[in-house]
């Protein structure tokens, strides 16, 4: 029986004592052996993670899975090895200047009426040349210059009264017109010919001058060009000859002298190739025009 005696200072615990508070202050009904609440508390349930965080369970350690590996695409299939004569015109130097064999062909594939006459039948024509058109400047600007001096004095001699005068600047005028439209007229009948035999200067209306020089007799071939003969494209062509009596030597102002010169070359030099490459390319033509003509 618990004693009657009031509790003294000895505060120890013990185990089979009952504290009247305990008993007093916790229902009998959730009291155990112990005297203390053994029922365990209610689980309430955890509230989801907000969406914006990663939710990571203990089955998703490993993280997320990766993607499946891309596979390379296929090569292009090889494509086919140019022909080496398509590949001529893009092979440069370290100076730039294109490399290879040059396709020089004919300006025009027959010779003109005013040239074939000079051409004998067994001569195969290459092309013909006028002058360039700069060898008309010193004309024309003798043109330009004696109109306005001859209106000029016609001003000063209309003060005068000097009819007779006037007269005479304006014959002398139109004389100078008409030696500048010859010169034009003989511009466009002088031509510079190539074959496969020779080089041929033709000049004249009235009469007319034809000089040639056989490629066989050539020792020595050059070309010059001014400042502005590079800017607008033309040159002096200087032939030597084995003879002494050389009709044909000096040319000026042709056009395109660069150009002129590889065909000049390549017929002394090459004669057998130009043959073959204007073959080819005449049997190209020719098929060409049966396919339009079909």
């Amino acid at each position: 029986m618990p004693s009657d005696e009031p509790r003294g200072g000895d505060d120890r615990y013990d185990p089979d004592r009952r504290d009247d508070r305990d008993e007093r202050d916790v229902p009998e009904d959730r009291i155990g052996r112990d005297g203390w609440d053994t029922e365990p508390l209610p689980e309430f349930p955890q509230p989801p993670p907000p969406p914006d965080e990663p939710h990571w369970s203990d089955s998703a350690v490993e993280g997320p899975p990766e993607p499946p590996p891309i596979e390379d695409p296929p090569p292009p299939p090889p494509l086919p090895d140019p022909a080496e004569a398509e590949l001529e015109g893009f092979r440069y130097d370290a100076a730039g200047l294109p490399v290879g064999p040059r396709r020089v062909l004919p300006l025009e594939p027959e010779p003109s009426p005013l040239i074939s006459r000079y051409l004998f039948p067994t001569e195969r024509f290459r092309g013909e040349w006028r002058r360039h058109w700069v060898h008309l400047f010193p004309y024309a600007a003798l043109g330009v210059g004696a109109t306005f001096v001859m209106g000029y004095l016609s001003g000063v001699l209309a003060r005068f009264n000097a009819d007779g005068a006037m007269s005479v600047v304006v014959i002398a005028w139109l004389v100078v017109l008409a030696w500048v439209g010859w010169q034009f007229v003989d511009w466009y009948f002088d031509r510079f010919i190539l074959t496969n035999k020779r080089v041929m200067v033709i000049a004249g209306v009235v009469t007319r001058h034809v000089a040639m020089m056989p490629l066989l007799r050539v020792t020595d071939m050059k070309y010059e060009q001014s400042p502005l003969g590079r800017m607008l494209n033309y040159g002096t062509f200087v032939m030597e000859s084995a003879g002494q009596d050389q009709a044909l030597r000096e040319i000026t102002h042709l056009p395109n002298p660069n150009e002129l010169y590889l065909r000049v070359c390549e017929e002394m030099y090459e004669p057998e190739a130009v043959e073959a490459r204007l073959g080819e390319e005449s049997e190209e033509e020719r098929n060409e025009r049966i396919g339009g003509d079909a």
